[in-house]
């Protein structure tokens, strides 16, 4: 042992080492990278903030892990550390909005022909009264059928929505007749026309809801033919009553063929598996179809306003229902592609302004040439009105389409009762007030869609 060395002490105590930074890595940066994909996709942090939640991350738990207030601020942390990048899919991209224009315009001139059963039936009817009442009563019941037949085909249950037609259909032809009763009972002939556009309206909801646009169609050449005959050559009575007849039989059996229920395997097949425990929850509430049956209601009333000011715009905007279906799918088609190309939520908003604003200018030439086709389009205020309503229906489909449908149907509601109103008392010109109703609808509206088609939950 060296000279002067003391054995009574002790080693020194190595110092503890910090352990490096890389040791204990940021819990927002290890989230961030498991979450990479979705977060580099995401076009807003709130749809970094719903996944969140729908993984089960509480508030108090995000605070005790992560240290930040909520889900919310995590979301924008996460957004904010996460380039933006939108991976591609490996296989073709899954479009629920892409349609075919000639089905489109097909759908278009089925809406538009039964019109002329009005023609043909004109040596019956000594009223109006009850074939408003009727058919306002046939758009709003047979609104809410779709609606909910619809929603029993997004399901997968086929079955369920023909059981839904086929109870739906004769419930809504009975309370249109009804209701047309008991508004012109005197008049029995126009009751009972009445009564079969009742039946009509049921048979030709259960077609196009199936969609078998074609097979209703066959069903009104008939008729169609004979009115086009009728306006150059005049017809006998029997004729006319025979021709409505033929084309109101054919499309009933029609339509109960397609409501009536399949027993085949492709039935059984489209059908999911549901246990009985989770029937009630699955099955589609009824309370939702009120508010298609309220957006029904209201346009049918704006339509009919129209139509009694001057009749060649109510054909006008029948016809145009064909391309204003087409390209209300071009927007929401054009929406999910904004999705996977925009970085920004300013970007993504931009995209959809400027695709909404070219959909809503092209809806609104293809109204304005057939208005002009079918002389409609000489008077300016006519046509200003028209091209007005025609924005109120075609943005109110666009609610309709973003799960805003009862915004649109207060909207449209309101528009018809105030139109009707000042109708019933003469207040101003029918003309100067149905300019007002119509711009102010379509001012709202188009500012709902414009909130809305910036939202990308909306899109999804």
């Amino acid at each position: 042992m060296p000279p002067g060395s003391r054995t009574d002490t002790l080693p020194a105590i190595p110092r503890q080492r910090t352990a490096p930074s890389w040791a204990h890595p940021d819990p927002v940066d290890e989230l961030a990278a498991r979450l990479g994909d979705f977060i580099a996709a995401a076009v807003h942090p709130d749809e970094i903030a719903a996944l969140l939640e729908s993984d089960g991350l509480s508030d108090d738990q995000i605070r005790e892990r992560y240290g930040v207030k909520n889900s919310f601020a995590l979301a924008e942390e996460l957004y904010e550390r996460v380039e933006r990048r939108h991976p591609e899919p490996p296989g073709p991209v899954h479009d629920p909005w892409r349609t075919g224009l000639l089905g489109c315009l097909l759908r278009g001139v089925v809406f538009a022909l039964p019109g002329l059963a009005y023609i043909l039936g004109a040596p019956f009817l000594k009223g109006t009264l009850p074939l408003l009442a009727g058919v306002l009563t046939g758009w709003t019941w047979n609104q809410a059928l779709a609606h909910r037949a619809y929603s029993w085909l997004s399901l997968g249950d086929r079955h369920a929505a023909r059981r839904c037609l086929l109870l739906g259909a004769p419930a809504g032809a009975l309370l249109g007749a009804l209701v047309a009763l008991t508004v012109g009972g005197n008049t029995l002939t126009t009751v009972a026309f009445a009564a079969a556009q009742s039946v009509y309206l049921g048979a030709a909801t259960a077609l196009l809801v199936m969609g078998r646009e074609r097979a209703l169609l066959m069903a009104l050449l008939p008729m169609a033919a004979g009115a086009v005959l009728a306006l150059s050559h005049p017809l006998p009575n029997a004729a006319r009553l025979t021709l409505l007849l033929v084309s109101l039989a054919v499309a009933a059996l029609l339509g109960l063929r397609e409501a009536a229920p399949r027993k085949g395997r492709g039935e059984r097949r489209d059908k999911p598996q549901r246990t009985r425990s989770r029937q009630p929850t699955t099955a589609p509430r009824l309370l939702g179809s009120l508010p298609y049956a309220l957006f029904g209601l209201g346009a049918g009333a704006l339509v009919l306003h129209a139509a009694l000011g001057e009749p060649r715009s109510a054909v006008a905007l029948t016809l145009s229902m064909g391309p204003a279906e087409w390209l209300l799918h071009r927007f929401r088609s054009a929406g999910l592609s904004g999705l996977r190309t925009s970085s920004t939520p300013r970007a993504f908003w931009q995209t959809t302004a400027i695709t909404l604003i070219k959909c809503l200018t092209a809806y609104l030439a293809a109204l304005f040439a057939l208005a002009l086709c079918l002389g409609s389009g000489v008077d300016r205020t006519h046509l200003t009105g028209l091209l007005l309503l025609g924005t109120v229906l075609w943005t109110g489909l666009l609610l309709q389409s973003f799960g805003a449908v009862l915004a649109a149907a207060a909207v449209c509601c309101a528009a018809g009762l105030a139109q009707t109103i000042a109708l019933a008392t003469h207040t101003g010109a029918p003309h100067l007030v149905g300019l007002i109703v119509y711009g102010a609808a379509a001012a709202i509206q188009a500012a709902l869609v414009c909130a809305l088609s910036g939202r990308a939950t909306a899109h999804r």
